[in-house]
This record gives C-alpha cells, structure tokens and sequence, in this order.
C-alpha cells in the first residue's frame, strides 16, 4: 500500500500530470465562455437575420406527447448551438497553438549562438591536389 501512495504522489506531483489538471480546468472555463458567447450574443442576431428563428427552440418532434409519456424531439438548434461552440473553440486552440509555435521558434532562433566561419578540414583529394602543385612548383623552379 505504501508503494502505491508514493507512485500516485510521484505521478500527482509531475509537472504534467499537473499541467494537463490546469488545462482541464482552463478549458472547461474556456468552453462555457464560448458556449454562452454562441447562445447569447451570436446566436440572437443570426436568428433575427433569418427572420426571427430562435435557434434554441428549433425541435423536430418525432412523436407527440400523450398523458403518460413525453414527446420525443430532435433538438436541431442546440446541435447547431453546438457545432458553432466547437468550431470557435477549435479556432481558437488553433491560433494559440500556432502562436506557441512561433515563440518556440522566435526563442530557439534567439538562443542559437552564431557559429564562427572556421575553414573545414581539406579533403583527401584536396590535399592530394596540394601536394602535386607543391611538387610541380619545386620540379619547374
């Protein structure tokens, strides 16, 4: 039992076990911002653009309702209200992985040291081509 304590603490207590805690956290927050933002602000006006629909009403009603059961409906606006929360909320991750991106690139470029232009080793051939000049030179003088 002791063993299993001190696993769980050491897994508890790593930076990505608690990371991956904090963007839960963020990311429900996050989602029920973009979820109000969708059916309180973008939602209204689109509705009114289409002449007057309110979205969150738009139902499909399979089967009426009778005195012992209730009726069972699609509910068509709250799947669009959905969708459009998802796709807000894909966009934005994208963005912001995409920034992280470029930071990490911007602070890798930044912290690569210039490396000075120091002259290669010659090549076998190379030297082998210096030392028939050298020879050349010394036979003709």
């Amino acid at each position: 039992m002791k063993k299993f304590i001190k696993e769980f603490k050491d897994f508890a207590v790593k930076g990505n076990a608690v990371d991956l805690a904090v963007a839960v956290i963020i990311g429900g927050a996050f989602g029920k911002i973009v979820s109000s933002l969708v059916a309180d602000i973008i939602m209204p006006p689109l509705g009114l653009l289409l002449g007057g629909v309110n979205f969150s009403d738009w139902q499909w009603i399979i089967k009426s309702a009778s005195a012992d059961q209730a009726a069972s409906v699609i509910n068509i606006g709250i799947f669009l209200q959905n969708i459009l929360d998802f796709l807000i909320i894909a966009l934005a991750v994208f963005f912001m992985v995409k920034g992280l991106v470029m930071l990490k690139r911007q602070v890798i470029n930044e912290n690569k040291s210039p490396s000075p232009n120091i002259p290669s080793a010659p090549t076998k051939e190379q030297e082998l081509l210096t030392e028939i000049r050298d020879l050349l030179k010394n036979k003709v003088n």
